[in-house]
């Protein structure tokens, strides 16, 4: 079955549109777009730039995709955004291209939920299984792992990395790094505890949890009486008691290049025990 156009759009003759695509009165779609087969695109959404979006995608009214970025450094450079198949894109999202700063690519996994308002900035790569509820905001270079949740009105500094599972708790400002499956809330963000709910939902095994749960507390608690060693140092070290894949996650998360410090508790945390 060809595409499904309401007569009010405006769709390139040069846009590619797969099979079964819908796309509703008053939308725009560019020269450049690719749109997988059996996406729903509702009106009054505009697509320009060089973007492809994968299958079975559903994108609400007011959405806007592949437009320019807030960058003032950017000049028309060529990038694009890629988008994966099975999301839910909801009203007045916005997503912006990539820039020369970044890999000229702002991308996003499947089967993604982003709530009213979400604005996803130039150069983020969001992973798979991703909600952004209402007016979730992620400034430019931002990484989102897997499974992350992303709460209300909360805001995430440019450049930091959210680790996979973890969740930002609603009306957050988040400055630092997000270890895999940490709990960060409050105006600046400290790291709360451990995303238990998140991780028991996603069938992450007991033995895994409790090993976690351990971690954390030597890591992030008993650890910061020692002072003359490095956080990454410590958490290596503390990590060879452990033969876990969570825990494994934390501590390669943790090694890995940022420009970004680390979320760290305060004097209370929610779940160390």
């Amino acid at each position: 079955m060809t595409a499904k156009i309401h007569p009010s759009a405006i769709v390139s003759a040069k846009a590619q549109l797969g099979a079964n695509v819908e796309i509703g009165a008053f939308s725009i779609i560019g020269d450049e777009v690719k749109i997988g087969d059996g996406t729903v695109i509702k009106s009054h959404v505009v697509i320009e730039g060089d973007v492809s979006i994968g299958k079975n995608n559903e994108i609400f009214p007011f959405v806007t995709i592949g437009l320019a970025p807030q960058d003032m450094k950017f000049r028309g450079e060529k990038s694009r955004v890629v988008i994966g198949d099975n999301n839910s894109i909801r009203e007045h999202v916005t997503i912006h291209l990539g820039t020369q700063d970044g890999e000229m690519l702002t991308k996003i996994g499947s089967n993604c939920l982003l709530m009213v308002g979400a604005h996803i900035a130039h150069d983020c790569t969001v992973g798979n299984h991703v909600i952004l509820a209402n007016n979730a905001t992620l400034a430019g270079h931002v990484q989102l792992g897997d499974h992350v949740v992303i709460g209300g009105l909360s805001a995430l500094h440019q450049f930091v990395r959210v680790g996979a599972g973890a969740m930002i708790g609603g009306m957050s400002g988040v400055e630092h790094d997000v270890i895999p499956n940490g709990l960060v809330m409050g105006e600046r963000a400290s790291l709360a505890g451990l995303n238990l709910i998140g991780m028991k939902r996603r069938g992450v095994s007991r033995e895994d949890i409790h090993a976690l749960r351990n971690f954390f507390k030597k890591a992030f608690t008993e650890s910061k009486k020692d002072g003359e060693k490095s956080f990454s140092a410590r958490v290596e070290e503390i990590s060879k008691e452990f033969e876990s894949q969570a825990v494994h996650e934390v501590v390669s998360f943790v090694k890995s290049e940022s420009s970004r410090s680390f979320c760290q508790p305060k004097d209370k945390i929610s779940n160390p025990e």
